[in-house]
This record gives structure tokens, sequence and C-alpha cells, in this order.
């Protein structure tokens, strides 16, 4: 088992590290303003590639708020969204912005008080800066590498976790329904008598672990912009990042596995063994 958390990353000049988490937190600030405001009250939904896969005005209210701030204070640094896709030259570039302006956009849509801004500047070696913002909890996760993960300002670190008996693990639906192997899943993790909860936002999920409110998140399928930022705080906060092979890839493409360290092996175990690799 590698661990993504202590792989050697690319060092990064600390100027841009402090400007990145100053300019995401005022953004993140600016989303919970305008969520909590907004949140099952007419958000004018339109549908994507199922009914619940919706999209709002707010949606891209936010997103375009974000793209202005981001090009004004970091001229030359693409951004990445959900709603409007990548700029000229993302994929390339040595720093990138994803955003996802609100992760679990059925919750808000419908009041449920469970959904999320999340943002991260991601390079080479993964997610350099990464926020969080819990709108409903008033909370504002941020982290950035090497200097530690915080909530609301106050320093954030994983306590050891050695079983996972009475723990819960989070999980989230597909984007068309059970992932394959999701029943087998939770049964594996009943017998332990671990709990498993799909609550309806990725960055969300993974969040909990960071904060020792779960102790592992598994993800079939996502897009960057649903995780860098939460995989950021993760990392930070001292938990494991792993593929559904065990190693420690950055970002992984093909299902994340997100734990505290004593832990990993054994939810990876409920998970490896019954599911195929998503379909690309």
């Amino acid at each position: 088992m590698t661990l993504l958390s202590s792989r050697r990353a690319r060092p990064v000049e600390p100027g841009l590290l402090s400007k990145a988490l100053e300019v995401a937190g005022r953004l993140a600030n600016d989303a919970t303003d305008v969520i909590t405001a907004t949140a099952g009250r007419g958000a004018h939904p339109g549908t994507k590639d199922s009914p619940f896969d919706w999209v709002t005005d707010t949606d891209r209210t936010l997103e375009r708020h974000t793209r202005r701030v981001l090009t004004s204070e970091f001229p030359g640094i693409p951004v990445v969204g959900e709603e409007y896709g990548p700029d000229v030259g993302a994929d390339a570039a040595e720093y990138r912005w994803v955003v996802d302006p609100v992760d679990g956009t059925a919750n808000y849509v419908a009041g449920v008080p469970w959904c999320a801004y999340s943002l991260a500047l991601v390079d080479a070696s993964g997610p350099v800066v990464g926020v969080v913002a819990d709108p409903y909890r008033a909370q504002i996760y941020a982290a950035a590498r090497g200097r530690g993960a915080r909530a609301n300002g106050k320093p954030v670190q994983l306590t050891e976790r050695a079983r996972t008996a009475g723990a819960i693990v989070c999980t989230e639906l597909a984007r068309t329904g059970p992932w394959p192997g999701m029943g087998e899943f939770i049964e594996r993790a009943a017998a332990a008598h671990a709990g498993v909860r799909v609550l309806g936002s990725a960055a969300l999920s993974i969040a909990q672990v960071a904060l020792g409110h779960a102790t592992a998140a598994v993800l079939h399928s996502y897009h960057e912009w649903d995780v860098a930022g939460a995989v950021a705080l993760a990392i930070e906060a001292g938990a494991v990042v792993l593929d559904r092979r065990g190693e420690g890839t950055v970002l992984p493409t093909d299902g994340l596995l997100v734990a505290a360290p004593g832990v990993a092996d054994e939810v990876m175990s409920w998970w490896s063994g019954v599911v195929p690799a998503p379909a690309r």
C-alpha cells in the first residue's frame, strides 16, 4: 500500500500558497452566502443526464464569479469548472484551478442541508490548495501543501483509528445509481459493524474523513472538481489516499479510497474484491 500523503510533492512558492489560500477562502465565503440565501427557494433547476443530475442558476452564477476572480488574481492559471469546462491549455498548464460551485445540487434544490462549494489549485503532484465550504454548518475547510488543514481557522489532524467497528464509512451513488458491487460493500461493512452513509456530496464525504467524523470514504466514480479540494484536506490532515488497487495515485481516475491509515487495508478489502473498474 502506497500512501499518497507520504509521497514527496513538488514544493510551491510560499507567496503563491498564501495568496491562493486567501483568495480561495474569500470565494468560499461568497459561495456560503449565496447558497444559504437561495437553497430550496426556487433555484430554477434543469437536468443533465438524469432527473437527479441537476444544474441550477446558482451553479452557473457561482462558477462565473469564481472564474472572474481567479482570472483577475491569477492571470495565466487556467480554470476547470463543472458548468463551463476547461479553459484553453488547462491540460498542459503547470497549475490549474478546479471548481465545483455546488456539490450536492439535488440536495441544494430540495433544501436538504448537505451540499458544498469546492475549489482547489492543482499541479502535477496533486492538490496544492483546497477549500470546501460547508454552508449549512457555517464551516470553511481549508488546506495548503505542507501547511496542514483547518476548519474555520482551527487546525485539523486525524486521530488514529485501528478498528472500523462502530465507525461511519461514506460513499456516493454513481451517476446512474448504485455502483457495481455497492450492495456487497455495504454488507461487508455491516458485518464489520460499521455504518455506511450515502449523503449526496462527494466533497463533504471526503471532508468527513479529514475531520475525523468518518473513518473512510469510497467513491467509485467522480470528476476531479468533485474531490480535489477535499483531497487536499485529507492529505494535510493525515489520511491515506488510494486508488482501487491500493496505490497512491494522484487524484486517481478509476475510484478513490480516503481513510484513516489504521483502517485503510480493511476498508480496501471490502471494496476492491467486489467491484470492477468503472467504464471509461
